[in-house]
């Protein structure tokens, strides 16, 4: 398993992914493709917290950095996942100095953070929580998104908050801020992003962002502009763009057959 923290704080180019089906089957099968990283997604999908734990496992016993990206940014949530065996979390609509203080608050022990102490899988059901103790301070990941044209004008302040290890963009909830979801070229948009690479190289912080095509020339293309913590795609997007690709072949089979 790759330090992942080191990785970022060197500004190391590490890829992961997303996955928003709750079945231990996909987290195998996406843990032995080759990942640095999966996200374990408790925003947009219908993982609850009993499941994730079953794919923090999986991901974890296979070699692979385990994070989740919780719904909110709650002191609760992220003390269960992170008890839950994560190794850091991804906290969505980070827009401020203090969205980001709270969420590295939550993640870490007094006297650095304000995180209760559980003796869960994470510190090995009480046997091991000196060890985790430990390594929470020092080890433990956490990175912002940055997906609202607020976070973005705020980005100075948000990154210079110890613990922050590093951020991503989200890039359909921030083209939505501008009033524009899904519209990644508008001239807004593309001024964003460029305030976004700007503040980042000047903070000499890595800079992440989740690709949502499963096509690896966007990965090459963001790579270029500077961007080092990548997401790939997510686990639907893969199955259905494959299953897509495969079935417009076959009905043009049939036609050159007039099947």
């Amino acid at each position: 398993m790759i330090n992942l923290k080191e990785k970022l704080k060197k500004n190391e180019f590490t890829i992961g992914s997303w996955i928003t089906l709750g079945h231990p089957s996909i987290a195998e099968i996406m843990a032995r493709i080759g990942f640095d990283w999966l996200t374990v997604d408790m925003e947009h999908s219908a993982i609850t917290l009993h499941p994730a734990q079953q794919l923090i496992q999986i991901i974890d016993l296979c070699g692979v950095v385990p994070l989740v990206r919780i719904g909110e940014n709650d002191p609760v949530i992220i003390k269960r996942v992170m008890d839950a065996g994560a190794h850091g979390v991804i906290v969505p609509m980070v827009n401020t100095k203090e969205d980001a203080l709270k969420a590295v608050s939550a993640a870490k022990y007094p006297p650095v953070g304000t995180r209760g102490v559980g003796l869960a899988r994470a510190q090995g059901y009480g046997l091991e929580f000196k060890r985790y103790k430990e390594w929470v301070n020092k080890g433990s990941i956490v990175i912002v998104q940055i997906e609202h044209i607020k976070g973005v004008e705020n980005l100075e302040e948000i990154l210079s908050v110890d613990g922050v290890d590093a951020f991503i963009v989200g890039p359909y909830d921030l083209s939505g801020s501008l009033g524009m979801p899904g519209n990644f070229t508008h001239p807004s948009m593309r001024n964003a992003l460029k305030r976004i690479m700007n503040v980042s190289k000047k903070f000499k912080r890595t800079a992440g962002f989740h690709v949502i095509p499963p096509d690896a020339k966007e990965i090459n293309n963001k790579i270029r502009e500077g961007y080092r913590f990548i997401s790939f795609s997510l686990d639907t997007l893969f199955l259905g763009v494959k299953c897509k690709e495969e079935m417009e072949r076959i009905k043009e089979q049939r036609l050159k057959l007039k099947l």
